[in-house]
This record gives structure tokens, sequence and C-alpha cells, in this order.
């Protein structure tokens, strides 16, 4: 849950005549909000009425192939594997996927600066592995770089600038909003003292754009998995004015303070969102269990209720073997997981770990594509034999 913020021209009060200075008319306002008049929502103001279209092209179906597999299996996903593409839209690779999220990756090699693009379906959270440059929203622009988590709520319109052609993403778009944990949060929604960063931490839109532009824009909208091609009159970003706590944000996975203890610690200690139907986890470099006796590598658990995915990131992960950068494991439900052969009696007396990943449990079980199943190493199940 963000924190209210505005930026630009608003009025004094809401819903009311917001005059131009040049006196040519109003300003228009929309109210940018979910589930229905309940969620977070913003207030914008448009030069221009937002609902102009002008023509409807083309719809491209968007659902993810499903593999034909029904494997209770724990696989390894090579992920830089996925290949390089130059569109935004179309380097995105779908791995993992159920009703209430889709995991995947992207590797795009040019800013998307030739349409326009909203996702209606999901909230989405990119996490930039590799690359650095600027996101470009109706609500103001966010620069970002290595180890950056983007959070993009639904029905944002947005483009992207890249400053290089080398960019890794590691994304997840959520059919629920994509909120802080409510546990390190107070009733007033402030982040209190013992959570793991706070509002200092957030990366919050600036440089609002306003473009009073009349011509033929396209916006490709994502809706019910088909991507629909709408041609707009007048430039999206024509908002001069907004304030309100939807709106996008982003948070550096270096500014996450991990939560630290004599034993080891569990895998709650390193959330960092929540939805109802998934959390996500950063694991940070940390001291590791100070206990004489401690055993810093996580201990054989079962995962029953939730399947794990973990995207590996940078450093040396204590817990597992012959893994690299890129890299997801999936631990689906149903059968326990722990540290690799050897990786326990590794731990024992280490002091500190660099490690740096990020990982996403669902509560419902995921599918695999078929692309996903082109970056299975195929022997990662194995990997627990003595």
């Amino acid at each position: 849950m963000p924190i209210y913020h505005k930026l630009g021209k608003i009025p004094a009060k809401r819903h009311t005549q917001f005059e131009k200075p040049d006196g040519s008319g109003l300003y228009y306002e929309q109210l940018f909000g979910t589930i229905g008049f309940d969620g977070m929502a913003s207030l914008m103001y448009h030069l221009h009425r937002p609902t102009q279209v002008m023509q409807l092209l083309d719809s491209q179906d968007m659902r993810p192939k499903i593999a034909d597999t029904h494997q209770l299996m724990m696989r390894k996903l090579i992920g830089f594997n996925v290949q390089p593409k130059e569109d935004f839209i179309e380097s995105r690779v779908p791995l993992l996927v159920n009703k209430d999220c889709i995991i995947g990756l992207a590797a795009p090699q040019k800013s998307l600066r030739d349409y326009f693009y909203k996702n209606a379906d999901s909230d989405e959270l990119l996490f930039i592995h590799k690359g650095s440059g600027t996101l470009r929203t109706q609500l103001g622009n966010i620069t970002f770089e290595y180890g950056d988590y983007l959070v993009i709520p639904r029905g944002m319109i947005y483009q992207i600038d890249f400053d290089t052609a080398d960019n890794r993403i590691f994304y997840v778009e959520s059919h629920a909003p994509i909120y802080t944990p409510k546990r390190y949060r107070n009733h007033f929604g402030q982040l209190q003292e013992h959570s793991p960063y706070c509002e200092r931490d957030y990366k919050l839109p600036e440089n609002l754009e306003t473009h009073d532009e009349k011509g033929e824009f396209i916006i490709k909208i994502k809706k019910q998995q088909q991507l629909h091609s709408l041609v707009y009159q007048y430039h999206p970003f024509d908002v001069v004015g907004f304030d309100g706590y939807n709106y996008p944000w982003g948070f550096s996975i270096h500014n996450f303070e991990p939560i630290t203890g004599r034993i080891h610690q569990p895998p709650p200690v390193h959330q960092t969102f929540q939805t109802d139907a998934f959390v996500v986890c950063s694991f940070c470099p940390r001291l590791f269990d100070y206990h004489p006796k401690a055993i810093p590598a996580p201990y054989n658990h079962s995962n029953i209720d939730s399947d794990e995915v973990i995207y590996y990131v940078d450093g040396d992960f204590m817990s597992r073997n012959d893994i690299a950068q890129g890299h997801i494991t999936l631990h689906p439900g149903g059968i326990p997981h722990g540290p690799a052969p050897g990786a326990m009696e590794r731990s024992i007396g280490k002091k500190e770990t660099q490690e740096l990943a990020v990982m996403v449990d669902t509560f419902r079980p995921l599918q695999l594509t078929e692309e996903a199943l082109k970056l299975d190493d195929g022997k990662y199940f194995q990997s627990w034999i003595d």
C-alpha cells in the first residue's frame, strides 16, 4: 500500500469545476481506482476527454500455452536461455501460471515507444535484473536500475525507456492487487518500526509529462488474455495533475533490511509484497544466525499449501548446488524440499551470505507453459540424491 501522493495541478475540492488558465474550458476529471469504489484510487485531471477512441484495430490471443505434463516434479529453469526480443510485450515469456497470476521472464532490447501499453487484467510487478531506464506513465516517471521492483497497478497506461539493449526482467502479473504486507502496517496504513523497509525507500513517480497532442495514438490493452489495439485521438499522457493512493511506484531490493536471529528465521521474515493469492519475498545479503549451535542453512520443509518459485539474482545461494544467475527453481506443493546435499554442513560456522533472490509462493498450484519446459534442465529433481 503506497502513501498519499500528488503531482502537478489539482483543484482545491474534488469533483468540482477545474478551469483551464486560458479560459478555454474545464479539465476532465477521471477516477482511477480498483475493486469497484472500495480499493485504492487516484483522481487525475486531463486536458482532453480520456474516452476518445477513433479506431479499433486487431486483437491478439495472449493466453499462455500450457504444457501437457502433470508430473509432481521439482524443476530448475535456465532463465537466461530466454532469447532477447526487440519489442517489450513480445519479449515476455510466461513460464508458470494459475488462475491468480502469470510468472515469467523478459529480455527486451528496445524501449517501448511505438505504442502505449495498459494491462487491464493484472497488477504488474517487474523486477529489474539487468538494465536501467525510465518507466513513463500517465502519472509521472520513475527511473529504475538493477535490483528495482516496479509496481504498476492495473489500468495504468505506460511506456518504458531502456538505457541499453541488454535487459533482463523477472515479472509477475497478478489478478489481485499487490500490497505491502499487512503485518508491517499499523491501522493507519503506515509501515511500522519492525518493517524491513519504510516509506522513505519508495520510488514515487515524478516529472509528470503533460502532452497536448492531437493525432493517432495506439494503445495496446490486455484484457481477458487478449491484446487489443485501439487508436485514441489524443496523447494519453495529457494529465496536468493527480492525487491519491493508486499510482505506479518502485522499491529497490537493496533497501530491504533483513530480519535475523539467533536461530534460522522462516521465509515470512523475507516477505516484501502480498496479495490474496501469493506472497513475494526478497533474499538479501545478511548476517547468519548467531546461536553457538546454529545451522544457517534452511531446514527441510514441506510445501503442502503452496508452490515455491525462486528466481536467483546474484551471489552464492548457500542452500543450493549448481545455481547461477537467472535460474528459476520450482518446488511444487505436495513434496518436501530442503538444502542440497552438503549445504547444511557447509553452512555451519559461516557468518554471512551475499545471496540475492526473489521468491514467489503461490497458494494455488502452478502450471508450466510449453516455453518453461524448453528451459527445464530435466534433472534438478534428482539433485538431493547422495
